[in-house]
């Protein structure tokens, strides 16, 4: 690395921006660490936009339980 370039930060992003489908789905999506929330801003909010790979599982898992959720609604009987 030379003199007129600073060493890149290991959460620094040229773009990207807050998965919308995640942050509405995940109750912990605040507590994410910041790049695992972002997705590309030029492709839709799905799993392969994530920027990492704990983002793409977390957004994958979303995607089952709602999956899940509409398949088996939960019943007030519990």
């Amino acid at each position: 690395m030379d003199f007129l370039h600073r060493r890149p930060q290991e959460r620094e992003t040229r773009m990207g921006q807050d998965c919308v489908f995640c942050a509405r789905l995940d109750p912990e999506f605040n507590q994410r660490r910041p790049v695992d929330r972002l997705v590309q801003h030029n492709l839709d909010d799905s799993a392969s936009a994530h920027l990492t790979e704990d983002g793409y599982v977390k957004h994958r898992m979303l995607q089952i339980s709602k999956r899940l959720m509409a398949k088996f609604p939960a019943t007030g009987a519990a």
